[in-house]
C-alpha cells in the first residue's frame, strides 16, 4: 500500500458535491435518537434512583459512573469494529442497527424496576440494565459520529450537516426534556409513570436511530474520502488489539484531536451537569415538577432558531471563533444563575434561554470540526494514510470522551448533594432538605458548569486548524 497521503478534491481544484437534502435530513433524524438517549437518562435517572427508589445520592452515582466507565471501555472497541466493518463490506450499518433495534427494550428495562425490591437490589436492576441500554446505544452512536468525515471533504459542508443534526437534536432535547418528565403524569403509581416514560421514550429513541442507519449505506464514502480496495483488505485483516490501539494512537498523534476533545470533554461535564440537576432545581429551588419541562422549554425553544444562525456565523468567521464565542456566551448565563442564591423566581428562565441559545453553537461547531481533524489527519500523519477507513478509530476515543464528560458530571452532581447533607426519599415520601442542600443545587447548576467551560476556552485557545487547512485550495 503506498504511504502517500489521499489528496483532497480542494486540493486539485475540483469542488466537492453538496450533500443532498434528503442525506442530511436521514443523518439529522438520528439525533432523534441520539439526543432522546443522552437527555433523559441525564434528566431523570438519578433523581429517579434517588426520590423513587430509595437509593442513597452517592449510591445513585456509583450506579450511572459505572454504567459510564463500561461505555469508555467498550466505545473505541466499537470504533474498531465499525472500522472492520467499513473494510469488509463497505458500510457502518450492521452495528448501528443491531444497537437501534436493541434499545427500545433496554431502555424500558431500566425504568421498570419492581416495587417490592428494595433499595440495594433496585440499585444493582438499574446499573444491568442501563450498562446493556449505553452498550446498544453505543454501537449505534460510534459509527453515527464517524459518518460525516466520509460523507463529504468539504469544511462548510460538514458544518451544514452538522448544522442541522443540532436542529434535530435541540428539538429532541426538547421533546425528550419535557415530553419524558410529563409522561410520568400519566399515573399517580410512581411504578406506572416510570413505566411508560421508559417504554414511549424508548420507541421514539429507537425510530429516530433506524431512520439515520440508510445513511449509512454501502461505499457511504463521498468521492475524494474513500479507500482503495487494497486498503480495504488491508483493514480488514488487521487484528482488533491493533485497530483499538490505532484510536489511541490518533489521540496521541493529532494535537488538534486532543485539544478539541478536552474542549468537547469539559463542556460535557457542564452541560451534563445541569442537566442532572435540573430536575433537583425544579423541585426544591422552584418548588414546581413542572418547572422542569418548562427550563427544557426556556433552554431549546431559541435553540432551534439558533443553531443555522451559528452555522451563517461559522461561514463567516470560521468553526473555531464562533465556538469560542458560544461558549463565552452560555458561561457567563450560567453563572448568572448563581442570583438564585438570593432571588429564587422565574427569572431563571432569561438565562436558561441565553444558554440554550449558546448550546446549540456548542453542540454543532465541535461536531463540525471533528471531521476536520479526521481528515487533516489523514493527510498529514505518515501512518494514518489509510483513508477514511480509520474514523471509526477517532469517533469511539470521541465518544469514550463524551460519555466520561456526561457521567462525571451527573457524578459531579452526586457527590455535591452528597456532601450538602441531601436527603434521599422513595416515592410518594415527603422530605424537607437542609439549606446547606439547596445552595449546592444551585451552585451545581450555575457557578461550576461556568467554571468548567470557563476551562474548556484554555483549551480551545490552542486548536490550531482553520479553513485553509481543510481547504487548501
Amino acid at each position: 500500500m503506498s504511504n502517500e497521503a489521499p489528496v483532497a478534491p480542494e486540493a486539485t481544484g475540483i469542488r466537492p458535491a453538496r450533500l443532498t437534502r434528503g442525506t442530511i435530513a436521514r443523518y439529522a433524524t438520528g439525533s432523534l435518537g441520539t439526543g432522546g438517549f443522552a437527555t433523559l437518562p441525564g434528566l431523570v435517572l438519578t433523581y429517579y434512583l434517588t426520590d423513587s427508589l430509595g437509593v442513597a445520592a452517592l449510591a445513585a452515582g456509583a450506579v450511572i459512573t459505572v454504567a459510564k466507565v463500561w461505555d469508555v471501555v467498550i466505545d473505541p472497541m466499537i470504533g474498531a469494529l465499525t472500522d472492520r466493518d467499513l473494510a469488509r463490506h463497505g458500510s457502518r450499518r450492521r452495528l448501528m442497527l443491531i444497537g437501534a433495534l436493541a434499545l427500545p427494550l433496554l431502555f424500558a428495562l431500566t425504568f421498570a424496576v419492581p416495587p417490592a425490591l428494595g433499595p440495594v437490589a433496585a440499585g444493582i436492576w438499574v446499573l444491568i440494565a442501563f450498562t446493556l441500554t449505553a452498550t446498544a446505544f453505543s454501537l449505534f452512536q460510534v459509527p453515527y459520529i464517524a459518518l460525516p468525515a466520509e460523507l463529504t471533504p468539504s469544511y462548510d459542508e460538514r458544518t451544514r450537516l452538522l448544522t442541522w443534526r443540532v436542529v434535530v437534536l435541540t428539538f429532541a432535547i426538547l421533546l425528550f426534556g419535557a415530553g419524558g418528565p410529563a409522561l410520568r403524569r400519566v399515573s399517580d403509581d410512581p411504578f406506572v409513570q416510570y413505566l411508560v416514560m421508559g417504554v414511549v421514550c424508548g420507541l421514539v429513541i429507537g425510530i429516530g436511530m433506524l431512520v439515520a442507519t440508510a445513511v449509512a449505506r454501502r461505499t457511504a464514502a463521498a468521492p475524494g474520502a474513500t479507500t482503495s480496495q487494497e486498503e480495504h483488505r488491508t483493514a480488514a485483516t488487521t487484528g482488533m488489539r491493533e485497530h483499538y490501539a490505532s484510536g489511541i494512537r490518533a489521540l496521541r498523534r493529532s494535537r488538534p484531536f486532543r485539544l478539541l476533545l478536552s474542549t468537547f470533554v469539559l463542556q460535557a461535564l457542564a452541560t451534563g451537569l445541569m442537566l442532572a440537576g435540573a430536575q433537583y432545581v425544579a423541585t426544591w429551588v422552584l418548588h414546581s415538577q413542572a418547572a422542569v419541562e418548562l427550563l427544557f422549554i426556556a433552554l431549546i425553544a431559541p435553540a432551534l432558531l439558533a443553531a443555522p444562525a451559528w452555522g451563517v456565523v461559522a461561514r463567516r468567521l470560521g468553526k473555531e471563533p464562533t465556538f469560542a464565542i458560544a461558549s463565552v456566551v452560555f458561561a457567563a448565563a450560567a453563572l448568572s444563575i448563581l442570583g438564585m442564591l438570593w432571588a429564587p423566581g422565574d427569572w431563571i428562565y432569561v438565562p436558561v434561554g441565553i444558554a440554550g441559545i449558546a448550546y446549540a453553537g456548542m453542540q454543532s461547531l465541535p461536531m463540525a470540526m471533528l471531521p476536520d481533524v479526521i481528515s487533516h489527519d489523514q493527510r498529514t500523519a505518515p501512518d494514518a494514510a489509510d483513508g477514511a477507513g480509520r474514523a471509526g478509530s477517532f469517533s469511539g476515543v470521541w465518544t469514550a470522551g463524551e460519555t466520561v464528560g456526561f457521567a462525571l458530571g451527573a457524578t459531579t452532581l452526586a457527590l455535591i448533594l452528597a456532601v450538602t447533607g441531601y436527603i434521599s426519599s422513595t416515592g410518594g415520601q415527603v422530605v424537607d432538605q437542609p439549606d446547606a442542600a439547596v445552595t449546592g443545587i444551585i451552585v451545581s447548576f450555575s457557578i461550576v458548569p461556568a467554571v468548567l467551560v470557563g476551562l474548556s476556552l484554555l483549551t480551545l485557545a490552542r486548536y490550531p486548524l482553520r479553513r485553509a487547512d481543510i481547504d487548501p485550495g
